[in-house]
C-alpha cells in the first residue's frame, strides 16, 4: 500500500497517514490511541482554518455530502472515522482547550478553535481599531458580516463572545445589551 500525500477538491493537502487504514480505526493501545487523536486534532485543526470552518459535528461521520467528507472519508481505501471515535477525539480537544461544545450542555457538536479565543480577541481589536470603529456599538451582525469582507467574516457569535469578554477583562471592549440583541464598543488600547 502506498501512503501518498493527496490534494483533496478544495485543494488542502491531506497527510500521508490519511492513507492508512488503521488511522481511521480507534486504537485499544492507549499510546497509540494517544498518537492517533493528536493527528487528528492537528488535522482537523487545519483543515477547519484552510476551509475557514467553525463547526465539526458527530452528524458529520454518519452520512455523507457534507463540508467535512475530504478528511472523514477516504474512499481510495473504503475508510471513514466512524461516530464514535470522532466523539472521543472531540472530546479530547475540549479537554484540551482546542474546541468547545457548542451549543453547551451537549456533546455531539464542537466549535473549532483554529485560533484559540484570544488570537480572535486580538484580531477583532486589530480590525476596530484599523476601521475606526473604536467608542463605536456595533452588533454581532455588524462585525461578522462587514460590508468588506475580512477576517472576521463569519465568524460565530459564540467565538465573539469569548473573544469580547477577553477584550472586556483588559478594558479594551464592553458588552453592551441593546433591542436586537447584543452589541460590543471598543476602546483604544490603554497606554503602557
Amino acid at each position: 500500500m502506498n501512503f501518498a500525500t493527496q490534494i483533496t477538491e478544495s485543494g488542502f493537502l491531506l497527510p500521508s497517514i490519511h492513507s492508512a487504514p488503521p488511522f481511521f480505526t480507534q486504537q485499544p493501545n492507549p499510546t497509540t490511541q494517544a498518537t492517533l487523536t493528536e493527528q487528528w486534532t492537528r488535522l482537523f485543526l487545519a483543515y477547519a482554518r484552510h476551509r475557514r470552518l467553525f463547526f465539526l459535528r458527530i452528524e458529520d461521520a454518519e452520512a455523507p455530502g457534507n463540508e467535512w467528507d475530504e478528511v472523514l472519508r477516504n474512499p481510495r481505501i473504503n475508510r471513514r472515522l466512524m461516530p464514535a471515535h470522532l466523539a472521543y477525539i472531540l472530546g479530547v480537544m475540549v479537554s484540551k482547550n482546542l474546541a468547545a461544545y457548542e451549543p453547551p450542555r451537549q456533546t455531539r457538536a464542537v466549535l473549532l478553535y483554529w485560533r484559540l479565543p484570544e488570537e480572535w480577541a486580538e484580531a477583532l481589536h486589530e480590525w476596530a481599531t484599523n476601521t475606526g470603529q473604536l467608542n463605536t456599538i456595533l452588533t454581532f451582525y455588524e462585525i461578522s458580516d462587514p460590508p468588506v469582507p475580512s477576517e472576521l467574516t463569519g465568524v460565530p457569535d459564540a467565538l465573539l463572545r469569548s473573544a469580547i469578554a477577553i477584550l472586556a477583562k483588559s478594558g479594551r471592549a464592553q458588552l453592551i445589551s441593546i433591542s436586537d440583541g447584543d452589541g460590543v464598543r471598543f476602546f483604544p488600547r490603554a497606554a503602557k
